[in-house]
C-alpha cells in the first residue's frame, strides 16, 4: 500500500506509509497527472523482492557503483543487519521506482539512519533517477517525514553522488563533512600510466612489469560456477599473504566471507564485477575482486601468495597493469584504488579525491546534528594527531578512547 508524498512537515507518523501530499497536476497538453508516493520499508522479504525494479532504478542512476547496488545491499544485510533496523525509503512516480535510500536505524551514539554496506563499503548513497528532476526533492521530502528523531548520517559518498542532490533539497538542517580520501588514476594502458611517472620510478616499474612477464603469469577471467570458489581461494591467500603482518580483522570473519562469495558471484553474472586468477604454470598464485560502474573500475581485494615476494613480484604492479588495461579496453574512465593513502598507491601520482559525509536532520534535532558533527572532528585531528606524534603522547593528551582511522584496502 502506498500513499502520496508529504510536504515538509514536522507531523509525526506512524506505520510503512508515509504522509499523504497532493499529486502534482497534469498539463494542458493533456499528460496524465504526475503522482509521487512514498513508502517505508522494513520487511527483510520486501527489500529481498525489490532487486528487479532496485536495478532498473540504478541503471538510471549513472553515479551509482555496485556497492549501492541490490545484490551488494542485500548480501551485506544478510551478513550484518539486525533484525527490526531495517529502514528503506522508497519514493516512486506514477508507479515506477525513482528514488531510494538503504538505511537501518542505529542507536550509538545517538539514535541515526545510515546507508546499508557500512564500513566495508568504500562509496555509499542512495539512488536517483537522472530522468526524473523531482526525483530528489521527493526523496527529501520522504526522509524527512521517516526520519522522526533519527539523524540521517550518510557516509562514504563519492564526489558526484546522488547524495549532493538530496542534501541541496533537505528541508531541515545539515552539514557536509570530508570523510574518506581514495586515490583515482586516468584508465588509461600500462605504458602511458607509466609515462606520468618520473623517469627512475617508470624505469623500475618497467623491470617490475618484466619480472611478471618472466615468470610467466597469466591473468584469467573467471565467470559462472566457478566464481564462488574463486572468490574462498582469494580470501584464503589474502589471510596467507597478511599473517602476522595486521590484516583488516573483519576480513577473517565467516560472515564477510559469506557476504563477499554471495555478492560477488551476483555481480559477475550481471557484468558489474571482475574476478581474475593470477595463474603459475596452471597453479593460482594471487586472485583479485574488482568492481566496475559505468565509467569506473575500483580494485576491492586480492589474495596473494606469500611465495610471490619471494620471487621478486610485485604485486600491486601486477594487478594494476591488469586493472589499467581492463578500464582501458572497457572505456571505463577512472581507476580507483579506493579507501588509502598508502605510499605504494602514491608512487603511481594519482589524484585525491575526498569523499563525502552528509549529515540531515529535521530543524528541532539541530544539536544532535551538531554532536556528531564534533564527534567526526575530534576523530580527525586524533587521527591527524596519530599521523604526526608517538602513540603514548596522543593518549595523554586526548580525552577517551583514540578511534580507529578508515579501513584500507589490502
Amino acid at each position: 500500500m502506498t500513499s502520496p508524498l508529504p510536504p515538509p512537515t514536522r507531523r509525526r507518523l506512524a506505520g510503512p506509509v508515509l504522509s499523504p501530499w497532493r499529486s502534482a497536476r497534469g498539463d494542458a497538453s493533456g499528460q496524465p497527472p504526475v503522482r509521487l508516493t512514498a513508502t517505508l520499508c522494513r520487511a527483510e522479504e520486501q527489500f529481498a523482492a525489490l532487486a528487479d525494479e532496485w536495478e532498473a532504478l540504478r541503471a538510471r542512476n549513472r553515479s551509482a557503483t555496485p556497492f549501492q547496488s541490490h545484490a551488494w545491499l542485500w548480501s551485506w544485510w544478510r551478513s550484518y543487519g539486525r533484525r527490526g533496523r531495517l529502514r528503506v525509503v522508497l519514493v516512486r512516480e506514477n508507479g515506477r521506482l525513482v528514488a531510494a535510500a538503504p538505511l537501518m536505524l542505529v542507536h550509538r551514539p545517538l539514535p541515526a539512519l545510515v546507508t546499508l554496506g557500512g564500513s566495508i563499503s568504500d562509496y555509499q548513497d542512495v539512488l536517483l533517477d537522472d530522468s526524473c528532476p523531482r526525483a530528489a526533492g521527493a526523496l527529501a521530502r520522504a526522509l524527512h517525514s521517516a526520519s522522526r528523531s533519527a539523524v540521517l548520517d550518510l557516509r562514504e559518498v563519492r564526489p558526484g553522488g546522488a547524495a549532493e542532490r538530496l542534501y541541496a533539497a533537505w528541508p531541515g538542517v545539515s552539514r557536509c563533512l570530508a570523510d574518506s580520501s581514495c586515490l583515482e588514476l586516468p584508465g588509461i594502458p600500462m605504458e602511458e600510466m607509466l609515462r606520468r611517472l618520473a623517469p627512475a620510478s617508470a624505469k623500475r616499474t618497467r623491470r617490475k612489469v618484466r619480472r611478471i612477464a618472466e615468470l610467466g603469469i597469466e591473468a584469467h577471467d573467471v565467470t559462472g560456477e566457478r566464481v564462488a570458489d574463486a572468490v574462498r581461494t582469494m580470501l584464503r591467500l589474502h589471510e596467507r599473504q597478511w599473517r602476522g603482518r595486521g590484516v583488516t580483522p573483519e576480513h577473517l570473519r565467516s560472515r564477510f566471507g559469506a557476504h563477499l562469495v554471495r555478492a560477488t558471484t551476483a555481480l559477475v553474472a550481471c557484468g558489474d564485477a571482475a574476478v581474475t586468477e593470477y595463474r603459475i604454470g596452471g597453479r593460482v598464485a594471487a586472485c583479485d575482486v574488482a568492481f566496475t560502474s559505468r565509467d569506473l573500475v575500483c580494485g576491492y581485494l586480492y589474495g596473494a601468495d606469500p611465495a610471490l615476494r619471494e620471487q621478486r613480484v610485485d604485486i600491486a604492479t601486477m594487478l594494476l597493469q591488469h586493472d589499467a588495461h581492463y578500464a582501458a579496453a572497457s572505456g571505463r574512465g577512472t581507476l580507483s584504488m579506493l579507501r588509502g593513502t598508502e605510499p605504494y598507491k602514491l608512487r603511481w601520482r594519482p589524484v585525491t579525491a575526498v569523499n563525502r559525509r552528509y549529515l540531515l536532520a529535521r530543524r528541532e534535532l539541530a544539536p544532535a546534528l551538531g554532536l556528531l558533527a564534533a564527534q567526526a572532528a575530534a576523530r580527525e585531528l586524533a587521527a591527524e594527531l596519530l599521523r604526526k606524534r608517538p602513540l603514548s603522547s596522543v593518549v595523554r593528551a586526548l580525552p577517551g578512547r583514540a578511534c580507529r582511522g578508515p579501513r584500507t584496502r589490502q
